[in-house]
């Protein structure tokens, strides 16, 4: 006797950082994608016993509470969706450490795109000598609170990795007399205003010509259908830590 094949189980997801704009986008994305959100919590709420009723965990919340909110989901094994930016790279190395104990996605950005770009832009600079300088200029809307994004922090540590460079070459704006430009230095130019969603460019520029690579995004959705994309696909693997790159198999 044949019959319908069983449609899959909703996905149920412990969504923490649910009344900030991610998490109003992830929620809306959930009814198109065939997840339910089981448990919509923020800093102060009951966190452990959300976490609990999850089959994953994305967090969209504060910086300073992503230690707690890891902590939660590895005493509960719940894979884990990181979104949150802003942590100081000391920080952010003792927190991935302790997330690699259960399947954690950590990512600045989850759009398709801008991982497509996070690719672009690492190909570009093992090509691109030094002669060729390089700029990375983001924008985002007037309510943004930490700078520069996490979207380009990680187009940065891309860079710097292909051209063997350390933090020290970063050049956070430029003001007064700055002499000549040197080849080892990385400009980071922080744009803020208005409702932008999100915006970033890297340009590579020689005598004679200039390379940009540009992502512009217009709507929160492609990075609420990315985070539910990253926590379905955690589901199913090892402890560890991933990013975005992972789970659309750019590596």
């Amino acid at each position: 006797m044949s019959g319908k094949a069983k449609a899959p189980a909703p996905l149920r997801i412990a969504l923490i950082g649910a009344r900030g704009r991610m998490g109003q986008a992830i929620a809306a994305a959930a009814k198109e994608t065939g997840a339910t959100i089981v448990a919509a919590l923020d800093v102060g709420d009951d966190l452990a016993a959300g976490i609990a009723l999850g089959d994953a965990v994305i967090d969209f919340s504060a910086h300073s509470a992503t230690a707690d909110v890891i902590r939660l989901a590895v005493a509960a094994k719940k894979p884990l969706v990181i979104g949150t930016t802003g942590h100081p790279a000391a920080e952010k190395a003792k927190l991935a450490k302790l997330a690699a104990k259960v399947p954690c996605v950590w990512a600045g950005n989850f759009s398709v795109g801008v991982n497509l770009l996070f690719a672009l832009t690492r190909r570009a600079a093992a090509v691109l000598g030094s002669d060729y300088d390089v700029e990375v200029v983001e924008m985002h809307h007037r309510f943004k609170k930490d700078a520069p994004s996490g979207t380009a922090a990680r187009l940065l540590e891309i860079i710097l990795e292909e051209r063997k460079l350390t933090a020290a070459a970063l050049r956070h704006g430029r003001s007064g007399l700055t002499g000549e430009r040197t080849s080892t230095e990385v400009g980071i130019h922080a744009l803020r205003g208005g409702d932008v969603v999100g915006d970033h460019t890297v340009l590579f520029a020689a005598l004679g010509e200039r390379l940009e690579l540009t992502h512009k995004a217009s709507d929160r959705a492609i990075f609420a259908r990315g985070a539910l994309r990253a926590a379905r696909w955690a589901v199913g693997q090892k402890p560890g830590l991933y990013d975005m790159q992972d789970v659309l198999g750019l590596k």
